[in-house]
C-alpha cells in the first residue's frame, strides 16, 4: 500500500489526463516536470525535496512513441527498466553507453513487482498493454535507421519518450520506487505528424490513470 505518490507528466495535457484517472484521489500529487530529460530530472528533485514531502513512489506518466510490431497507437506500455538510450559517446564500433565507457549506467530499475502488476491489470480491463524496456532521449526519433538502430542497441525496445530517466534518476537517488508508464500517440520512426494520435493516447493515459488508482492506492 502507498500512501503518497508522486506522479510527474511532461506537460499539462498530460497531467490533466492522469488527474481526470485518479479521480482526486487524494494520495497522488500530479505534477509537470517539463520536456526533456534534464528538466525532468530537475523537476523531480525539488519537488522530492520541498518541506514535508514524504513520498513513497515516483511515477513518470505520459504519451510517447512505440516500437513497431510491439506497442501500436492507443495501448500502454509499462516500464521493464528506464533506458538512456542516447547517453554515451561514439566511437568507431558504434555508440557505447556510459555504462561501456565507465562512468556510471544508462539503465535505472523499475519496481519491477509494481509494474508487473500494473501490467496484469490493464489486460484485464480489456486494455492493450506491454511490459518493456522503455527509452529516454533528448532528441526524439525521426527516421527509420534510427529507429532501427535502437532496437538493435535495446533489445526488446518498447517506447521511448523524453523524460522517465530523469524522474527516475531523481527517484533513485532519494531511494524511492519508481516506474513509467506510456500511452502510444505515434510509431517511432519517420517523423509524420498527421499519423500521430495524441487524443486516442490521452484517452488511453487517462484510461489507465483509472488502473493506476486502484493498483497502487
Amino acid at each position: 500500500m502507498y500512501h503518497h505518490i508522486l506522479v510527474m507528466t511532461a506537460v499539462e495535457i498530460e497531467r490533466e489526463a492522469v488527474l481526470r484517472g485518479v479521480g482526486g484521489n487524494a494520495k497522488f500529487r500530479v505534477a509537470t516536470a517539463g520536456v526533456g530529460p534534464v528538466s525532468a530530472a530537475v523537476s523531480t528533485a525539488m519537488a522530492l525535496a520541498e518541506d514535508g514531502a514524504n513520498y513513497d513512489l515516483v511515477v513518470s506518466a505520459g504519451i510517447g512513441g512505440g516500437f513497431a510490431g510491439i506497442a501500436p497507437i492507443g495501448s500502454i506500455v509499462v516500464g521493464s527498466e528506464s533506458i538512456a538510450a542516447d547517453l554515451g559517446a561514439e566511437t568507431p564500433e558504434g555508440f557505447a553507453g556510459v555504462d561501456k565507457l565507465g562512468f556510471g549506467s544508462n539503465r535505472l530499475e523499475v519496481d519491477h513487482h509494481l509494474s508487473v502488476k500494473l501490467a496484469e491489470a490493464l489486460r484485464s480491463g480489456g486494455m492493450q498493454s506491454h511490459l518493456g524496456p522503455i527509452l529516454t532521449l533528448a532528441t526524439v526519433t525521426g527516421s527509420a535507421e534510427t529507429a532501427s538502430l535502437l532496437t538493435e542497441r535495446v533489445p526488446g525496445a518498447s517506447a521511448e519518450a523524453m523524460e522517465g530517466f530523469g524522474v527516475a534518476e531523481a527517484a533513485h537517488r532519494k531511494g524511492i520506487p519508481f516506474i513509467e508508464i506510456r500511452a502510444i500517440s505515434n510509431a517511432v520512426g519517420p517523423r509524420d505528424k498527421s499519423a500521430w494520435r495524441i487524443g486516442e493516447a490521452l484517452a488511453a493515459l487517462e484510461k489507465a490513470s483509472t488502473y493506476l488508482s486502484e493498483v497502487l492506492a
